[in-house]
């Protein structure tokens, strides 16, 4: 639960932020928002190391083009790093950079508050 003096904290400084480009939400949500980029970060963190295929498979309705765009944009950011091996069949795996794991709390708060949200609605009913 937050306490009134976070939520004052925070408050007043987004209001400092308002007219800001450098707002930390706003490039945050410039940087993983979308409906594929999280879910894809949260699907290689539960398993450390994914390949194409393999994401693909857990991402369910994304197709073969934006899974592509979308890793490249996540490794082009420096959240997760591709590892292609010479084999053939080429085999390439994803895995998270430090930076990418940096999101296990953020997923925590997610998870946290989505928890807390449906034990509001389910008091409301």
């Amino acid at each position: 639960m937050t306490s009134k003096q976070e939520l004052d904290e925070y408050l007043n400084s987004a209001k400092k932020l308002e007219s800001n480009e450098e707002c930390p939400v706003k490039c945050v949500l410039e940087l993983i928002g979308g409906k594929w980029k999280m879910r894809i970060l949260y699907t290689i963190l539960g398993r450390e190391v994914c390949r194409f295929n393999e994401l693909k498979r857990h991402i369910s309705g994304i197709t073969n083009t934006m899974l592509s765009n979308s890793l490249h944009e996540l490794e082009n950011d420096k959240l997760i790093k591709r590892i292609q091996y010479n084999e053939m069949p080429v085999r390439v795996e994803y895995t998270l950079t430090d930076l990418g794991k940096s999101f296990l709390p953020l997923f925590n708060g997610i998870a946290s508050w989505w928890n807390n949200y449906r034990s509001y609605k389910t008091l409301e009913n």
